[in-house]
C-alpha cells in the first residue's frame, strides 16, 4: 500500500507541474511560433503542426527526466 500512495502523490505532483507549465507557456510569445513550425491557412481551412516546438520540448523533457531519473 505504501508504494501505491507514493505513486499517487508522484502523479499528483506531475499534474501540478504540467498545469503550472501550461499556465506559464501561455505567456511565452515565441512558444509555438518557432521556425520550422508548419502553419497553413486557407480560406476555409487551417492546419498547424508545431514540429520544431515539439522537438525542443521533447529534448528539454528528456534532459530533465534523465537527471531526475538517476539514482
Amino acid at each position: 500500500m505504501e508504494y501505491t500512495g507514493r505513486l499517487l502523490i508522484t502523479f499528483g505532483v506531475i499534474l501540478i507541474v504540467i498545469g503550472s507549465l501550461l499556465m506559464v507557456f501561455d505567456k511565452i510569445p515565441w512558444l509555438g511560433r518557432l521556425p520550422g513550425d508548419i502553419c497553413v491557412k486557407r480560406e476555409h481551412f487551417s492546419f498547424y503542426f508545431p514540429i520544431t516546438t515539439s522537438i525542443v520540448l521533447s529534448i528539454v523533457l528528456s534532459i530533465i527526466l534523465f537527471f531526475f531519473g538517476r539514482r
